[in-house]
Formats: structure tokens, C-alpha cells, sequence
């Protein structure tokens, strides 16, 4: 679940990112004032809550379920009852998952970009 709504936030805000590129390449894409609206009022701050939720989660600490603390206090216990194998996954669980912080920041940050480019506060 974890690394789906990790993707789905990245895809979301590669594609965000990418499409003044793009629209220099090719003819641009012209949304209607509605649909426009619908983007900023609904799309932008879902992703944004979405992408916050995710950080404080990894950032967690060892009570909440799929932190980086809890993964790695779950590995020291089960490194207490001998169980060295099941202990080095839940390690690099806990190493992979702090790997995505990076991601997450950088999504933020684009979505942010573009909520601010493309998204007029008085609307």
C-alpha cells in the first residue's frame, strides 16, 4: 500500500512537472476554466495532504505502523530472539522506506511549484 500511494504521488507530480516541458514540444494542452479550477481546488491539495501523510508516517515513531522507529524496533526484537534473517529484512525495509524521503520532498516540491504557477489564490 506503502509503495503504491509512494508512486502514484510521484507519477502525479512527475507529470505535473513535465507538462510545460512537454507543451514546448508539441501543441499545449488548454484546460477550460472549469477543469482548471477542478485541478487546483481538488486534484493539488489531495496529492499535497497525500504526500504529507506519507512523511509523517516514515517519520513516525516506534508505535506507528510503517515508520522507520517501528520497523527498526521490530528488527532489534526480533534480532533479541535469534530470528538474524527475519531481522536483516525488516533492516532493509527500514533503510529503503527512509530512502524515499528524498522522493517525497522533491513531489512536494513540484507540486507546490506548480500550485503556484498555475493556481490563482483568489479563485
Amino acid at each position: 500500500m506503502l509503495k503504491q500511494t509512494i508512486a502514484a504521488c510521484l507519477t502525479a507530480a512527475g507529470l505535473l512537472a513535465l507538462a510545460p516541458a512537454a507543451s514546448a514540444q508539441t501543441n499545449p494542452i488548454t484546460l477550460s476554466p472549469e477543469e482548471s479550477q477542478q485541478l487546483c481546488t481538488e486534484w493539488l491539495p489531495k496529492l499535497t495532504e497525500r504526500t504529507a501523510k506519507l512523511t509523517d508516517r516514515i517519520n513516525g515513531g516506534p508505535e506507528i505502523r510503517g515508520s522507520v522507529a517501528n520497523l527498526k524496533a521490530r528488527a532489534e526484537d526480533q534480532r533479541k530472539k535469534g530470528h538474524n534473517d527475519t531481522a536483516d529484512r525488516l533492516q532493509k525495509r527500514a533503510d529503503k522506506r527512509s530512502g524515499r524521503l528524498p522522493e517525497l520532498a522533491a513531489a512536494k516540491q513540484k507540486l507546490d511549484a506548480f500550485a503556484g504557477a498555475h493556481c490563482k489564490a483568489g479563485k
